[in-house]
Order: C-alpha cells, then structure tokens, then sequence
C-alpha cells in the first residue's frame, strides 16, 4: 500500500488529512469486575489453549526429488515500488524480494515463532542482562555479499544508525527496537557483533531482519533514492537480476556466492499481474505460482473434476461452458437459420454461431490447461476485524460499541467465509495472535459472545430506545416561537428546492429492516459530513495536516505485512466474482450505490421490521452508522460480509449507511482519515506483538496543533493501561511474564470494543501440479533455495522450460 501524501521520490511515515473539525472524545475506561475474571481466564499457560495452527499446503519434497534448473513464474500484485523494506510504500512485493536476495537472521516457522536462520548465523543470544542488555550475533563463516566483502558489525551500525531515528535525513517508516540500542561493537572476531541496549528489549529477534549492505544504509541519499530502484549487493541464495517495468517482470538469478544449499531454480520470476487477470493468465499457462480467489479456486476445481473423470475441454464446455446452453433443438433452428434464404439473418445468425464456437474452443482449452494446477489452501498470518471508530458520534459511547460487537454473530461470519473452503472456521479469540502461535489465548470473554438481548440493554443504557428519534432533548420548550420560525424557514426552504431536495431525503435511512447504500450529493460534501465539518482528504507535503487526524510512523512486521493487506482492502482471497461485474460494458463506471437500494443485488424486500427491531434514537437523532466497504473487484467476500453484519444490527435496531468506495479511496479516504463509523479490514499477525500490535491500538493522543495522534489505531479507541501493559511486554526478558502481559492487554482491548476480529483470512494459491516447496506457506517463510519442479521420469533434468 503505498501512502498518501508523499511526494514522488520521498515516503513519509503515514497518511495526512487535510483539516477537519474533531475533537478528543474521552474513551470509558474498563470497569475492574468486569475485567478481573477475564484477564484471569485468558492467562492459562497451558500450550493446548494456543489451539492448532493451520496446516502448511506447498507440497514439501526433499531436494534429492527436486529438479535442479527451470524457471518459474510468481505472480505478484505489482512490481515493488522501492526494494528498501523500511520505506513506506514497501509492499508484499519488496517482501518477497527481500526474503530471496537479503539476510534474514531469524526467520518464522509454521506456528508464527522467530527461528534462528543458520545460513546467517551460528547463534544469536543474549548474553548480559546487567546493567545492560546485551545480545551476541556469530555470524556464519561463510556469510558474504555479493561483492565479496563479508558480512559484519558495520552493516549492523549502519542499519542502526539509519533507523534508530536520530538522523531526520534518512526517510524511513519506523523505528521501533533500533531506537533502543545503545552501542554497536565488534566481538572478540569479525564473524562475532554486540549489540547493546539502552533499556531491555524483548523483541531483539526482530531487529536486522532484513538485513542491508552498508552500500544501502550509509547514507540518506542511498537509502532514500539509491535503494527503491535497485541493490547494490546482496546476500541470498537469489540475485536481483533484471526489472522490467514495461512487460511487468522482475528477474530473480541463483547466486553463485551463495554458500548455503544452492538454489533449485535458474531464476524465479516475479510476474506483475492483477488479481482480476489471474484467472486468465492462469488459463494461458503464463503462471506457475499465483495467490487467487475463490471464484478462480472454484474454476480449477472443476477442471479437475473434470480431469478425473476422464473429460476432455471439449466435453466440458458443452457441459458447463458456453455451449452447455445449446440443446439439439437450438442447435438445429441456428443452422437452418444460418442456411437460410433470409441473407441478412443468415448473416448474423453465422457470426453469432462462430462467436459461440470461439468461446467454447477458448473455454474448452482453458479448462485443458487448468486441470494442469492444484490449488493449495491454508489461513494466511492474518485475520479481518470490524471497525468501530470511537473518535465521535455514537461509537464514542464504549456502551454503543459493545451493543453492536454483541449483536454480531462472529462463528456464523466465519463459518460463511471459511467453511466452503474446507478450512477451520473458529473466529480469532485473540487481537495480537492467532491459534497456533504461542501468545494465543481466547480472550474474547473479556467483551462476551452474540447476545441479542444483552446489546438492546446496552444500548437503552446509553439511552438509544425505539421512538427516541421521534423525542425532542431535553430543556426543549414544545410550541416555543423559535421553534415554529424554524419549521416555517425549513417549509418554505423544501417549496423551493423541488427535485433536489426530494432527491436528498431518499437519502436518508430507511425504516424496512435494511440498509441505504451509497450517498451521493453531486457537488456536496459526504452525507455524513455535519454542518460546518470538513470532509478528511489526502495532504500533500512535509508539513503534516495542520488539523484532523495524524499517522505517526508503522511498527516493524507490522507495517510491512499490513501496507500490502490494506492496500488490498481484503479483494485477494475469497470471494465469488459477481456475475454482474462480470458481464458489466467494459466503460461502465464503478458503483456508487443507489439510495434506498437493497443489497446485495436482486435480493427480495423483506418483511416489515418486527417492533423488537423498530430505529432506535435518541433526543430527535436516529441511531444510524456510516458503513464504509471497498467497491472493487474481487471485494466481493467483505461486501457479503458486511451484508451479514447489516442484518445482524438491524436485528437489534442500529441502522447502517453503507457507502461502497474505490479501493484506492477506501483506505487513505476514510480508514486512515476516519471519515467511517464501520469498516473491514484487515491486520496481518505478528511474532512480536508487544512491539508491532502496540501502534495499532495505542490510546490516541491530543497534539499541540489540535489534530489527533492515532499511530495505526484507526477505531481511535485506547486505554492508559493498554499503552502501560504493551511497554511492561516489550521491556521484559522474561517471556512467560511477556506473553502474560500480551494476554492481559488483549482482553482490555477486548473489553473497549474499538475493533471485533472475525475471521481469520483464506490462503488460496494455484500451483503447477509439479512446483513442490511452494504454495500455501501459512506462518512460515518460503525457503527461496528449496522451491522447484518436481522430477519426473518423463522430463528428467529440466522439467520446465519457459
């Protein structure tokens, strides 16, 4: 995700919004009943409660059955726009290229832990504690860039001095462990450096991964500009060989400095192509690896079956493709038709069949191809929430908040998502770690499941009850004169404003159990916008909003992980593509919505809304959100997840605006800038969540300028304790008391109801039958050098030639 309001040729460290009128609302803290229970029972050190991870899918095969040469082609969202992984518009890509060509000194392994690497290291461990901590890297003997020169303690200040924060010349996207380094030394030898920390941190297994030259880090001119278009040495079992911006391909050679096990691989070629062409490319045999969606999983499914029982493209076309419409008896009008004495009928009736017979050839042999992939499957390191943004209206209210995470069912979300996929379906109980990983506790006890009853006693506690819309506030003086001069200016305004003030009232909500989609004005501000607020937009420039929110820089994995997954806005994994996207004129322009439309689409009205569920309001005003969701193609699971989450508050009577925006808009226009009352998104997992979790729900601080300090917590909702148990974490070496003090601060982040984890995301990925090593990698990295072509007794030596 590349960030806003950053000059071409410079990052900075997040989104900016140009001024807007808000102000701090204090967040309710947590009662200490309330909370005593639920700390205590989310603080089991029993490894079971961690549950399972998800299994790994990428075909493991020893190397002595992996094919040594070939190329194979990744497909990748777009080409890295910078390959410095500490600049804010790295992305997946810039990861993946990373994790190929650069040191990683500890990597993850299938339950989301930090591993040693033993292809850069032969320990790493902290060996004083007093009066500082210090931590002893002895690097590998052999470990050298591609220039020749070793690895060593310069790269390691270099990268600290870069990063640490002290230098402003050096554009970077985070800081956080470097800025806690004190010194930076050579051991007893070249192969040994000490690093020595100011004050203790547990989280150093984060630090220099990934590692850079000297070349890189040195200076401001390197890192900043040097490092986005290409790297002046490396260190992996992959070089960086070629960048084609014109085809869209980036070239990945074996190293021949690379002393570990040598890559299987010729080359690995990372192949720009969008996730809504996937389907296509894949068809076309142009890929050998690629992360798709459920419509394209579903398609390669059938192929298969199609395979197995012996049917040919041909065949399956006239059963399920173009030509499984054609029965005899059209098949015999068309020809008589085509053969006809009408000569213009004739005509068309001929080029209509031919059209047809293309795309039965077309389809017939893309069902061909795709037989020849599997799709492999697991949960990707990351998980969706909703959000609920705290900063104003009435989600400022922690009883509304926790009213609507009540109302929701998060299993039966899940289990819509991830059950049609074979996959485990148990809603993430945790917000800084996922089952599997050894911080995993279920702390959602803390805020309690779906419960109906007990979110309408929440929100009649908060004084939203049926009728409430119709009352006036409080102090109020009925039939006074200014009221009556109010409606008399209002009546005569309505007389004169004809078709566009009738226009404007569709607007509002609606009392039918559902939601109003898309609220467009031309040539007005958003409807949401309250009189005399700005609407929150990019800024472009150093100088930072001078009012309205402010994002400060993203924590480490985090905000390389998460960059890619909100840029995304959740359109890469499930998701059936829509058969009206599908079949929409190539100009047809992006859906804004249609007040008082239903959705989803073609979906029958319902039934008049039960009393239980009559709008709820509150001195004259309703109680309504402003449901914000990502219009683009391949959205299509958060679109029908937000549908469920719509009828599920409505049960209760909390109505919802959903406005449906462009992916591009959808996070620097309204997460990042908090113009939403409700959003989906997502957030990847981390091995270190004391140091990357702390940013996303740090309490928001009030600025000298007026604007409002979010980091990345963009519900703006956050407690003082929170904040304290996150540095207690990080400052500990002791990991049993670190993952206790993570466990506790999930469940306060539980119990303020700013953000409800729903499920964890889908990993489907599409895999030539004979690429082993490779696909659904869940929590552990790749191993670059493993991947491959599996041998075979046809294709000995070079299995693949593309």
């Amino acid at each position: 995700m590349s960030q806003v309001g950053a000059p071409q040729g410079r990052t900075w460290p997040g989104p900016a919004t140009t001024p807007r009128s808000r102000t701090l609302r204090s967040v309710a803290t947590l009662t200490t009943a309330a909370l005593a229970v639920t700390v205590l029972a989310g603080c089991s050190s029993d490894e079971d409660a961690t549950g399972p991870a998800a299994a790994q899918d990428n075909a493991p095969t020893a190397r002595a059955l992996v094919d040594d040469g070939g190329t194979l082609r990744w497909a990748v969202d777009a080409l890295p726009a910078t390959f410095n992984a500490f600049q804010a518009d790295a992305d997946a890509a810039t990861s993946r290229v990373a994790g190929a060509v650069l040191p990683a000194l500890h990597t993850l392994d299938e339950r989301g832990r930090p591993r040693l690497n033993p292809d850069y290291l032969e320990t790493a461990e902290v060996v004083e504690t007093e009066p500082r901590q210090v931590v002893l890297y002895k690097l590998h003997q052999q470990a050298v860039w591609s220039d020749g020169r070793e690895i060593g303690a310069a790269d390691f200040v270099a990268q600290w001095r870069a990063l640490s924060g002290r230098d402003t010349a050096y554009w970077t996207a985070r800081n956080a462990g470097y800025e806690r380094i004190e010194k930076i030394e050579k051991g007893k030898n070249d192969l040994e450096v000490r690093v020595t920390f100011a004050k203790p941190y547990a989280d150093w297994r984060a630090l220099f991964t990934p590692l850079y030259p000297k070349q890189v880090m040195g200076s401001p001119n390197s890192f900043n500009d040097g490092a986005r278009t290409t790297l002046k040495a490396t260190a992996g079992p992959f070089l960086l060989s070629k960048v084609d911006r014109k085809t869209g391909d980036l070239t990945l050679t074996r190293n021949p400095r690379w002393w570990g096990r040598p890559a299987k691989l010729d080359s690995l070629v990372l192949c720009a192509v969008p996730r809504a062409d996937r389907e296509a490319a894949l068809a076309g045999g142009k890929l050998d690896l690629a992360e798709i969606d459920r419509s394209t999983a579903e398609r390669i499914a059938l192929a298969l079956k199609d395979a197995d029982a012996g049917r040919g493209g041909a065949e399956a076309a006239r059963l399920h493709g173009p030509g499984s419409a054609v029965t005899p008896g059209k098949a015999l009008r068309s020809w008589a038709l085509a053969h006809g004495e009408d000569e213009e009928l004739a005509a068309e009736i001929r080029a209509a069949r031919a059209q047809n017979e293309a795309a039965v050839a077309r389809y017939a042999a893309a069902q061909d191809t795709l037989a020849g992939y599997v799709v492999r499957k697991s949960l990707e390191p990351a998980y969706t929430q909703l959000s609920l943004n705290g900063e104003s209206g009435p989600l400022a209210d922690e009883r509304v908040r926790r009213a609507v995470a009540r109302a929701i069912d998060r299993r039966e979300i899940a289990e819509s998502v991830l059950k049609p996929l074979g996959l485990p379906s148990e809603p993430p109980g945790s917000h800084l770690a996922l089952a599997g990983q050894p911080a995993y506790a279920d702390s959602s006890d803390a805020l309690g499941d779906q419960d109906t009853k007990e979110a309408r006693a929440l929100l009649a506690d908060a004084g939203w009850v049926p009728g409430g819309a119709q009352k006036k506030p409080a102090g109020t003086k009925a039939g006074s004169e200014a009221e009556k001069k109010a409606e008399g200016t209002a009546g005569k305004a309505a007389e004169g404003a004809g078709s566009e003030k009738r226009a404007e009232q569709s607007d509002t909500a609606s009392d039918d159990g559902l939601y109003i989609v898309g609220d467009d004005k031309p040539g007005g501000t958003a409807a949401d916008d309250k009189p005399g607020e700005l609407r929150a937009g990019p800024r472009i420039g150093p100088g930072g909003p001078e009012a309205g929110t402010r994002v400060l820089a993203p924590a480490p994995a985090a905000a390389r992980e998460s960059a890619a997954l909100l840029a995304r806005a959740e359109a890469l994994d499930t998701g059936t593509r829509a058969a009206a996207a599908a079949a929409a004129p190539a100009n047809a322009k992006p859906d804004k919505g249609v007040a008082g439309a239903y959705a989803p689409l073609g979906s029958a009205a319902p039934a008049a809304a039960p009393a239980a569920s009559r709008a709820l309001g509150k001195d004259g005003k309703a109680l309504s959100l402003r449901f914000v969701l990502p219009s683009g193609p391949g959205s299509e699971t958060l679109r029908a997840v937000g549908d469920r989450i719509v009828r599920m508050l409505d049960a209760v009577g909390i109505r919802t605006e959903v406005t449906k925006v462009s992916d591009d808009s959808f996070f620097k226009d309204h997460i990042a800038s908090g113009d939403y009352d409700l959003a989906l998104y997502s957030w990847p997992a981390s091995a270190y969540p004391a140091t990357d979790a702390r940013p996303i729900f740090a309490k928001p601080e009030p600025a000298s300028d007026g604007s409002l300090l979010v980091e990345q917590n963009y519900s703006r909702v956050g407690t003082d304790r929170i904040d304290q148990l996150f540095d207690q974490a990080a400052g500990t070496l002791d990991e049993e008391e670190a993952g206790e003090l993570i466990r506790q601060a999930d469940a306060r982040i539980w119990a303020a109801a700013g953000s409800i984890p729903l499920y964890q995301r889908p990993q489907l990925v599409a895999a030539r039958q004979d690429v082993v090593n490779a696909g659904a990698w869940g929590f552990a990295a790749p191993l670059y050098q493993d991947i491959g072509f599996k041998k075979s007794e046809t294709t000995k030596g070079n299995p693949s030639k593309h």
